[in-house]
């Protein structure tokens, strides 16, 4: 390692420093002796006293200890394990100030990564900040010298799982239910062989538990009569995503994608949005600035289950939607029968896309993607020679929805029309957004 980046001895007295702005993980930053310093738990505005963790010739990295002059948008935060549990940055920032330092964050990536600005900025979606999480993936293990089993988040910077009794921002049925999870992991056989549970909450909670051996007839009985105290339903993992089974009878998961009477089934490790409200709203928007008419040809990327696809379909455009996952494929053209809807949907590679692929042998009017975090960069540009007139990007990373809107704009003839963000991950610095694109 370079002597740039080089680990220093590291002070352990306290130290004083004003904090000018958020990163993007929301620390605070402050420039102390003319070195950048990154200081959880402070805000922009603040004085505060505080201890480092790490430091290097040109970065230091700590945690604030006493706030005195504290801005006036800190709040107490709503958890208890706040500042512990790493699941959370930013509970001691206003919800509504949280929203406009992720709006901060997206345009300051539009410009500096993407040499671009959007023509309008639009106003921010949101929704519930508390008990708003349906997904989540959970650690479990048994630590006598914290008390027993833990169930939850790791801590904040540390690979150990927080020792917590709650969680404010699950689903309410999970989030109060930690410490009977954990005590019930306890009582079993194999207490040490469980280390991951995956939560997808709809009408019911479905918990996926990640076993490392077969749990006994007398686990099986404890996890079934738990179930049916508290309205879960148990699948076990025994290895890969093919080897999760129900636990007896499931019942099914289903949503509804925008609110009305649509319904989509999933299961329960499938990707679906993590805050339904602002996912319903989100998906409303996004039909909203494409403004699909009845003929218009739409190719949807990155289409999953079917989340913006079934709503498309319903508005009597051509929907051809792609997937790379084929499970998702599967599930996606379950959705639009099981809803009566019709669309192509197609398994393909959006990462190393084939230009000759069936279908992108044809103009679209319109074009929705929703990528992951890698962004869309190889498929822009046959989704370009495709020409249409209005592109509607979903993002999950404000970095890769800057660069790829640069190509847009810069090399493919796109005009950024309109840009927002959407509040799905409340407390936290994750910025999810929507961009809109008109051909010039």
């Amino acid at each position: 390692m370079g002597s740039r980046s080089r680990r220093r001895a590291v002070p352990t007295e306290e130290f004083t420093a004003d904090i000018v702005d958020l990163d993007h993980d929301g620390r605070g930053v402050a420039r102390v002796g003319g070195k950048v310093t990154f200081i959880a738990g402070a805000l922009p505005g603040e004085r505060v006293r505080y201890k480092l963790s790490r430091t290097t010739r040109d970065v230091d990295e700590g945690a604030a200890t006493a706030v005195e002059r504290a801005s006036p948008h800190r709040v107490e935060p709503g958890c208890a394990h706040f500042g512990v549990c790493g699941g959370c940055t930013l509970q001691h920032l206003a919800p509504e100030q949280q929203v406009v330092f992720k709006q901060k964050q997206l345009l300051d990536a539009l410009t500096r990564l993407g040499g671009v600005e959007t023509e309008e900025v639009a106003a921010p979606v949101t929704g519930p900040v508390w008990g708003y999480r349906r997904r989540a993936r959970l650690g479990a293990k048994l630590v006598p010298k914290k008390g027993g089993v833990l169930v939850g988040f790791r801590e904040r910077e540390s690979p150990y799982l927080a020792a917590i009794e709650s969680c404010v921002v699950l689903d309410p049925r999970i989030g109060t239910r930690l410490r009977a999870l954990a005590a019930l992991i306890g009582g079993l056989s194999i207490v040490e062989r469980l280390p991951q549970i995956e939560v997808a909450c709809a009408d019911h909670s479905a918990l996926v538990l990640r076993v490392l051996d077969e749990p006994s007839a007398a686990d099986r009985e404890a996890l079934t009569n738990f179930a049916a105290a508290h309205d879960f339903d148990f699948y076990l993992q025994t290895g890969g995503p093919d080897s999760i089974k129900p636990l007896g009878e499931a019942r099914t998961l289903r949503y509804s994608p925008d609110g009305s009477a649509l319904q989509l089934e999933f299961a329960p490790t499938d990707f679906v949005q993590i805050n339904g409200p602002v996912a319903q709203a989100m998906v409303l928007q996004a039909l909203d600035w494409l403004a699909p008419a009845p003929g218009d040809t739409v190719l949807e990327l990155f289409a999953g289950l079917g989340n913006f696809t079934a709503p498309l379909a319903r508005s009597g455009a051509q929907v051809t939607a792609v997937e790379g996952e084929a499970a998702l494929v599967e599930h996606g053209r379950d959705n639009l029968r099981r809803n009566g809807l019709d669309a192509r949907y197609f398994r393909a590679d959006l990462f190393a896309p084939d230009p000759h692929a069936a279908w992108l042998q044809q103009p679209y009017d319109l074009a929705l993607l929703d990528p992951p975090r890698s962004g869309a960069r190889e498929i822009l540009p046959l989704l370009a020679r495709a020409r249409p007139r209005r592109i509607v990007y979903v993002s999950c990373h404000p970095g890769t929805l800057a660069r790829d809107a640069g190509l847009l704009v810069k090399e493919h003839g796109y005009r950024l029309r309109r840009a927002g963000v959407l509040d799905m991950f409340p407390h936290t610095a994750h910025v999810e957004s929507m961009a809109l694109f008109e051909k010039i």
